[in-house]
């Protein structure tokens, strides 16, 4: 990114801006057992998202428990945990643990010895002033003492407290155990007034848990958990009581019962398409919704896909394993929008399930059909920089939509923006980047954003550190030939810069810049503003087809898009007039229409009467 910053003679331009970002804040060192007293102003770090913090710096032991305390009559308080490499997302996070208003209490354990950064900070944008803060080793975890016995048919009472057993992340339980046969299904009912409470269903395997089910909020239970359990051996079984977060405590009840019957089943064969409707008379799932169940037999690494159409309501396809344990799911992955399509890999041979109904309680006609397709190949290894030769054709592995497709794997760290370029002049080309995980779901895909014909570029912002997979496939199932695809190392998310209103910032949108959902480029500036202040902002240029947002990071670090405009001052210029909804930093974003577009522009930022 490219940018100069001028300043007009007109009064509306005649203001000083202040051009860095905020930089990383250094980290002051605290022992364990230590306490500080400290303070959040306007002179300490903000991160993006919003909030300010002081950093510290401190060392653990692998499989040290350690708790932080941090209390504060000025700000709603707020503790982190972070891995020293990096400003991701943090190993722990608590708000108001502690129990008493605005306090936090974090409690952390941690997975290797090393160095760690601890984060003393406002829950949100706003908030200044003192605050105490306290790093202690907490005692050894209690040893898990035998699990209370449960029967169907019965309601227990608990309540879990700071002396109880922990989870690995800090998190109190406690255990209850039953019997059950093989095929034997349970529903498994907690309630709480005290806490967000989640059920969780597993075993007990060399001393730890292995967990095969859980459910957290209902259905149509609030905060409440439902969970229908079926047993796929049997034996005995240990359900915990948790808390969602880590710090919740207090009474619960926890009602085990024999679960729903299994709706009937219709006998469908890999290969064949049937017709269905559902009714008012329909069979219930263990959720109460009417559904039709069909099931099928398969075996360890088939490859099935499943499809499920209706013109009379939006279609919903469940598949469970023999023990009616779900395996996956699809609402809208079909033709058409409303239609399901779920492409799966079999884990077992055995008998499956498919449950066919609506997304929302309906009824009408349906169309089912199942298919064996061919396994996808092992996906080839990538490295940035690396621009390699390919062709798409008969024998190449085909997706859910019926495309060939080849695959490619790399690894990456979080926050790193990749970008993949697809070339191609026999077909139109479309890339995907997913996790390399788990059955293939595309985090985001790109057609024509190379702005050549039919080509593709995809920018992507790694989430998380780990392995990925870069699908290079044809736009429709026809599409097969020779193809290039290079892989780029574009670097970490440039920050934003500052500015003041009044202000005028003059740059360039280069290929180097930041990258918005849709892969257009922009460049980002934070003012700060206070609630109900009024802002023109205006974006010129000769080179691109402006377009103008503002906005901050939401609470899952999207960008948060407050307001907008494309050509409110002429065909390819923007103007947008906007009010600030609270006091805060906000983010202003100087973008393009189009994707691809580069060029110089002009951002001008003034505040109305």
């Amino acid at each position: 990114m490219r940018r100069q910053m001028i300043f007009a003679a007109a009064s509306w331009l005649a203001l000083s801006l202040a051009t860095t970002a905020a930089g990383a804040q250094e980290a002051q060192p605290l022992a364990v057992g230590a306490r500080v007293d400290g303070r959040i102003d306007a002179a300490d770090t903000r991160h993006p998202e919003g909030y300010r913090y002081d950093a510290y710096l401190f060392e653990a032991r692998a499989g040290q428990r350690l708790e932080a305390v941090m209390r504060s009559a000025a700000f709603d308080a707020a503790l982190a945990v972070h891995a020293i490499e990096g400003d991701g997302e943090p190993l722990a996070f608590d708000d108001d643990g502690l129990g008493q208003d605005t306090d936090s209490r974090l409690r952390f354990t941690a997975e290797r010895a090393g160095s760690y950064i601890l984060r003393a900070r406002t829950l949100g944008d706003a908030g200044d002033g003192a605050y105490s803060l306290t790093l202690s080793e907490r005692s050894p975890a209690r040893p898990a003492p035998r699990p209370s016995g449960i029967r169907p048919g019965r309601t227990v009472r608990g309540e879990l407290t700071a002396r109880d057993p922990e989870t690995w992340d800090g998190r109190p339980y406690d255990a209850w155990s039953f019997r059950a046969a093989e095929g034997e299904r349970f529903a498994i009912a907690l309630d709480s007034d005290s806490f967000d409470p989640v059920v969780r269903v597993g075993r007990m395997d060399g001393g730890g848990f292995d967990e095969l089910a859980l459910n957290d909020d209902g259905p149509d239970a609030g905060l409440n958990s439902r969970l229908v359990f079926t047993a796929p051996e049997g034996g005995a079984y240990i359900i915990r009581v948790t808390p969602l977060e880590a710090g919740g405590e207090g009474a619960y009840s926890l009602t085990l019962s024999e679960g729903p019957e299994p709706l009937p089943t219709q006998p469908i064969a890999i290969g064949d398409t049937v017709q269905g409707a559902l009714a008012d008379d329909d069979g219930k799932n263990a959720n109460g919704v009417p559904a039709d169940a069909w099931r099928f037999e398969g075996r360890a690494g088939q490859r099935v896909r499943i499809d499920m159409t209706s013109t009379d309501f939006d279609t919903y396809l469940e598949l469970f394993d023999g023990a009616y344990n779900s395996l996956a799911t699809d609402d809208d992955g079909g033709p058409e929008l409303t239609n399901s399509r779920l492409t799966f890999t079999l884990p077992a041979d055995g008998a499956y399930v498919i449950e066919a109904r609506a997304f929302s309680p309906s009824t009408g006609a349906y169309t089912l059909s199942l298919v064996e397709i061919e396994p996808e190949a092992a996906p080839a290894p990538l490295a940035f920089g690396t621009t390699l030769e390919g062709e798409i054709g008969e024998d190449d592995s085909r997706d859910g939509e019926g495309r060939g497709f080849d695959a490619y794997s790399f690894s990456g760290r979080q926050g790193q923006r990749v970008q993949a370029i697809m070339r191609s002049g026999d077909f139109d080309t479309v890339l995907r980047v997913g996790r390399a995980t788990g059955e293939f779901t595309a985090l985001a895909s790109d057609d024509d954003g190379l702005g050549e014909g039919t080509d593709s570029r995809l920018n992507y912002t790694l989430p998380e550190d780990g392995d990925y997979v870069l699908r290079a496939s044809a736009y429709g199932p026809e599409g097969k030939g020779l193809y290039s695809l290079e892989l780029i190392d574009r670097g970490p998310q440039p920050q934003p810069g500052s500015l003041l209103v009044g202000a005028t910032a003059r740059g360039t949108l280069t290929e180097a810049d930041a990258t918005a959902e849709d892969n257009s480029f922009f460049d980002a500036y934070h003012v700060t503003l206070k609630a109900e202040e009024k802002l023109t902002i205006i974006m010129v240029s000769n080179e691109v087809d402006s377009f103008v947002a503002v906005g901050r990071p939401a609470e899952d670090g999207a960008f948060e898009v407050l307001g907008s405009d494309d050509d409110g001052l002429s065909d390819t210029h923007s103007k947008l007039e906007w009010s600030a909804p609270s006091d805060g930093t906000y983010e202003i974003r100087a973008g393009t229409f189009q994707q691809g577009q580069t060029g110089a522009y002009a951002l001008i930022v003034e505040k109305q009467p």
